[in-house]
């Protein structure tokens, strides 16, 4: 993780983005029930960007979107900052403090929607957690240093990349690097992921992201119905478009009656 953090950083200064927050135990949340049912056994897990707050998925019009819908599913708004990031916490913070109280609560399914640097979270949980996720949705999310990436598609795609297997020596598997996370990405090519190993993986982003040249090295991994593009950068309005477009796409509950 300490390569990706570095080169995250590095984008992060460049934006002018305000100050690094300290990360907390547990981390803050903010669960949001379904309007249709008092029960809802599925439950998708916001993760914002390196430095927004979780409010913001209801001042976006993110939550909204979900009735608008007339989905059956609750919201967990997690307060995860780049802080987690920094202190490299962001997994086992996850881990105890939003989805094993989910599970314990009743849930059958956990999903992670996670935009920029919380979708880059939301992949490497999916990554050191088999089996815990349903489904994973990522908009523009930060995919480590561009470095990477060039050699990925120097060598004619992420189907074709032959990068190093396995994990370093002396690597921790529970914060892996970017090379370890593009060649977890890399079992996408060619399969329908379901529930399991590797959850169902949708990906949106903006054609002129700041990340759009490894967002379409991934998107050229996944299903052609799992990857939505919109014109624009890396903002609110782009993101929310996109999440529009996706959710009546996403096998999600729908509202009883």
């Amino acid at each position: 993780m300490r390569i990706l953090l570095a080169a995250l950083f590095a984008t992060v200064l460049a934006t002018g983005c305000g100050g690094l927050r300290t990360a907390k135990v547990p981390l803050d949340t903010t669960l949001e029930k379904s309007t249709c049912t008092p029960n809802a056994d599925t439950l998708l897990v916001m993760l914002p960007g390196a430095y927004s707050h979780p409010d913001e998925f209801v001042r976006e019009g993110f939550v909204s979107a979900l009735n608008d819908n007339r989905l059956a599913v609750d919201v967990m708004r997690v307060d995860a900052h780049l802080g987690y990031y920094n202190s490299k916490t962001i997994l086992e913070r996850l881990s105890q403090d939003v989805m094993a109280p989910a599970r314990s609560q009743g849930y059958k399914s956990i999903w992670i929607v996670g935009i920029s640097v919380g979708g880059f979270g939301g992949l490497l949980y999916a990554q050191t957690h088999p089996g815990e996720l349903a489904g994973l949705v990522t908009l523009a999310p930060y995919l480590g240093e561009r470095g990477l990436s060039t050699d990925i598609a120097n060598a004619g795609g992420i189907e074709r990349w032959t990068g190093p297997l396995g994990a370093p020596p002396g690597s921790d598997p529970r914060t892996p690097n970017e090379t370890q996370l593009w060649q977890w990405l890399r079992g996408y090519v060619g399969t329908t992921a379901t529930f399991g190993a590797r959850p169902p993986l949708y990906l949106g982003y903006a054609l002129d992201d700041r990340f759009a040249f490894s967002h379409r090295l991934l998107g050229a991994a996944l299903p052609s119905d799992r990857v939505f593009t919109t014109e624009g950068g890396h903002d609110w309005p782009e993101w929310t478009r996109l999440w529009r477009r996706m959710l009546p796409t996403l096998p999600l509950p729908g509202c009883p009656g």
